[in-house]
């Protein structure tokens, strides 16, 4: 008999049916066991003793699925490609105006500039 199980063996598998409000999940994922036991507070009910833990838990903090979106139609493509486009042209303007706040502070402050000129921008009144 093998002792060890492969990766491919060690499955995290998730029960419920519709009629009881619990869900049972056993599992051989550390990280999995990990998030049960320290993220959300549960007590593994067996240990096989192999590795594999199982739990129980409200079928209701088990969330549902994620959907993902459909495609798009050709009016949301054009809708979310100018809403992108704008958004780009906006920080570039952004950052053009810092660059220019930036090389205004350089010249009023003197930075930048060779010693003789900072000299001299200090001999103005």
């Amino acid at each position: 008999m093998r002792d060890r199980l492969t990766d491919y063996e060690k499955e995290t598998i998730i029960t419920f049916n519709e009629e009881e409000s619990q869900a049972y999940i056993f599992t051989y994922s550390k990280k999995w066991q990990r998030h049960l036991e320290q993220k959300l507070g549960l007590k593994a009910r067996m240990d096989n003793g192999s590795g594999g833990k199982d739990y129980e838990i409200a079928k209701k903090r088990i969330p549902m699925p994620r959907v993902l979106p459909g495609p798009l139609s050709p009016e949301a493509k054009t809708k979310l490609r100018d809403r992108l486009v704008g958004a780009h042209r906006n920080a570039i303007l952004a950052r053009e105006a810092l660059i220019l706040d930036l090389d205004s502070a350089k010249k009023t402050s003197g930075m930048g500039k060779t010693s003789a000129q900072q000299k001299e921008l200090l001999k103005t009144p």
